[in-house]
């Protein structure tokens, strides 16, 4: 209820009656307000209609809030997966990494050829473990199994998966691995810029890491011999397939011996090459028969078709 607390000073002294709705009762409340009071009342109606609106954000607020804590002391709570840091089962776990990788790198030892040299020595394998996160928290497991993830090769950076298959709760995590293959390859001996033919004094045999690039080790020097660099390459590092352009055997217009296998045979044909005969790719061919083959340029003025 609003009471004016002053002397009424305009010519209309006549009061007026302002209804509001019932308040849980039958009775009608009435307020009188004089023409004076009315922009009092009004900026007394306006301030609270933003104190309950300021009202009702403070308590969404506070229920936000109350949910937020209840949920992550509900989570904390009934997450037995916290319960023990991997800091505690990391000398058990890299136990069973270091298992594995040695059972698998037993087992692919044998594929793995040495150079065609006869006094090359055949590549030797090392394993790197590396670190979990600290901060990551395990469960309790009675019986965690190590495996090697789908699609994961044993070899570079790498991981080995750790799967826990009996506890109260089951988890799965990554071990990252460094798997190192130490074999002789060729290495730059000095500075070689883009686009310099590359030539007996600029490479040599040494031992390298052939696994430390997802692109092949150059290996023997009629691998390298008379091809150029793509980049700039620094002295005591390791030659790559990457590094290399691409050798161009035959230009099109060229004449070009064809070289047929099959499963127990090998024929012999000629043909003019329709596409420069670049290594590694697929040069067009057109056969002394009419017929346009897809073939593999090998040597000058030579490509393979296998069928």
């Amino acid at each position: 209820m609003v009471i004016a607390w002053r002397e009424n000073m305009s010519r209309n002294k006549r009061a007026f009656p302002a209804h509001f709705q019932p308040w849980g009762g039958a009775q009608a409340r009435t307020v009188v307000v004089t023409m004076s009071d009315f922009p009092h009342v009004l900026r007394l109606t306006q301030a609270s209609r933003w104190c309950c609106a300021a009202l009702r954000r403070m308590a969404a607020g506070v229920w936000t809030v109350m949910l937020t804590v209840m949920l992550t002391v509900g989570l904390l709570g009934s997450g037995p997966a916290l319960a023990q840091a991997a800091g505690a089962e990391a000398p058990g776990l890299s136990g069973l990494v270091a298992d594995l990788l040695q059972r698998q790198t037993q087992a692919q030892s044998p594929a793995l050829q040495a150079p065609a040299d006869g006094e090359a020595q055949p590549p030797r394998v090392e394993v790197v473990l590396g670190e979990l996160d600290p901060r990551l928290k395990l469960a309790p497991c009675q019986k965690v199994n190590a495996y090697i993830p789908q699609g994961m090769k044993l070899w570079g950076k790498t991981r080995v998966g750790l799967r826990c298959e009996q506890g109260p709760v089951r988890w799965n995590v990554f071990w990252p691995v460094t798997v190192k293959v130490w074999g002789t390859a060729l290495v730059v001996t000095s500075t070689v810029e883009p686009g310099q033919e590359l030539g007996p004094q600029d490479v040599k045999l040494a031992e390298v890491d052939l696994a430390e690039s997802t692109s092949p080790a150059v290996l023997s020097l009629p691998e390298a011999l008379g091809r150029s660099s793509q980049r700039r390459l620094q002295a005591g590092q390791s030659l790559r397939e990457s590094d290399l352009r691409a050798r161009r055997w035959f230009f099109a217009g060229d004449p070009v011996r064809l070289h047929v296998k099959g499963a127990g045979f090998m024929a012999t044909s000629e043909g003019v090459a329709l596409a420069h005969g670049d290594e590694g790719r697929c040069a067009r061919v057109r056969t002394s028969q009419g017929r346009v083959v897809c073939a593999r340029p090998v040597a000058d003025g030579l490509a393979e078709l296998t069928l």
